[in-house]
């Protein structure tokens, strides 16, 4: 038996060391911050505002009696979590307060047993950490504040000022500026659109937790804001995939269809051999005049007793011989006059109700002159939800 191999050298050809580094450097470009100039504006101004109030009042509480600093460097991170991005987790009232003020007070703690700065700043920055995960207050400048006071040997006082003092009015600075300028603070989680009106969605709230217990590593975003966005997102996504589409793009163009005067043997015999429920009646020009079913026939064999309706339906449906008859010969005789239809250009989004709470099964499509371009069939929808989800 013969072998063919394959020279895997020539199908992927080796990158050239320029490419690998530059691709292996582009992972350290950040992405762009999905912000605009507004609101970049507005972070900017906030810090200003904020650092600014801070330290005016600190001073003024400080005197002229006080001797060391009164406005902290970890501060200047903090403001920047508070007014930059309000609604991360880690710049909430709890996070600030607790997170500088309970690390100043692990890093005075810390420097009182290791005299060692170096080894004092690591125990207390590592410590603090711990501190803040326990009373979840997790706040990046809180490991500032930690290794400022243990390198700097400060005592337990220094966490109360100037920390826990230019923590309190940061605060509050962010609550009057972040209010005035339309951003919430302390960040209150909002529930997405699609939750609110009942919508069934691809993923669950226990999905989620599934999903943030697999990644396990803490994310700058609320679990549920995380929700809300990746419900907004799907809700943008469903109405990019089907919301737009249009009934042309989803129907069965050209469906078989029948006249007024077609026999209802005839009918009958079209609609099984194409395996349809539904013939769509026309004029001449192909102008829509109603709609015969599976269920007009089966109406009109009677069907008030099971016993005999397989012979009712086909005495219905066979041919008569005479010119004269009491029972309907022609599809026109048994057909619905009052048909619900659809435009080509109508969304397809607009007849899920009618298919899920009006009883249609089968919509015709029709053109501005009212000739029979399509149908549109509950297959037809479901197909194209399919290819939306």
């Amino acid at each position: 038996m013969e072998q063919t191999t394959t020279d895997l050298s020539s199908a992927n050809p080796p990158v050239a060391f320029g490419t690998r580094l530059a691709r292996y450097l582009a992972r350290f470009w950040p992405a762009p911050l999905p912000v605009d100039g507004r609101e970049r504006l507005r972070a900017c101004m906030g810090v200003f505002v904020g650092i600014a109030m801070t330290g005016l009042l600190s001073r003024w509480w400080a005197g002229v009696n006080h001797v060391g600093p009164w406005l902290v460097a970890p501060l200047g991170a903090s403001a920047v979590l508070v007014f930059a991005v309000p609604a991360s987790p880690l710049a909430q009232p709890w996070s600030v307060f607790g997170g500088n003020t309970l690390s100043a007070l692990v890093g005075a703690t810390v420097a009182m047993f290791v005299p060692d700065p170096a080894w004092a700043g690591a125990i207390a920055v590592g410590a603090a950490i711990g501190v803040m995960f326990a009373m979840r207050c997790l706040h990046p400048p809180g490991g500032a504040s930690a290794l400022l006071v243990a390198l700097s040997a400060q005592s337990f006082s220094f966490a109360v000022f100037p920390i826990l003092v230019n923590s309190i009015l940061l605060i509050v600075a962010g609550l009057v500026y972040n209010t005035l300028t339309g951003r919430a603070y302390p960040h209150s989680p909002s529930m997405p659109a699609s939750r609110e009106k009942g919508a069934v969605t691809r993923f669950s709230a226990a999905d989620l937790d599934a999903a943030l217990a697999h990644y396990n590593q803490v994310l700058d975003v609320s679990r549920d804001d995380l929700e809300a966005l990746l419900h907004h997102a799907e809700a943008n996504a469903y109405q990019r995939n089907f919301g737009q589409l249009r009934c042309r793009d989803v129907m069965t163009p050209d469906p078989v269809s029948v006249q007024f005067g077609t026999s209802l043997a005839d009918a009958w015999a079209l609609m099984r051999e194409h395996k349809i429920k539904a013939l769509p009646i026309t004029d001449r020009e192909r102008r829509l005049v109603g709609i015969v079913t599976m269920a007009d026939f089966m109406r009109n064999a009677d069907l008030r007793s099971h016993e005999g309706i397989g012979r009712r339906l086909m005495n219905l449906v066979r041919k008569k011989g005479g010119t004269h008859s009491n029972m309907p010969e022609v599809v026109g005789q048994i057909m619905t006059r009052e048909v619900r239809v659809a435009s080509e250009d109508r969304h397809v989004a607009e007849l899920v109700p009618l298919f899920s709470h009006g009883g249609h099964h089968h919509i015709p499509v029709i053109d501005k002159e009212n000739r029979l371009r399509g149908i549109i069939t509950q297959t037809d929808l479901v197909r194209s939800l399919h290819q939306a989800i």
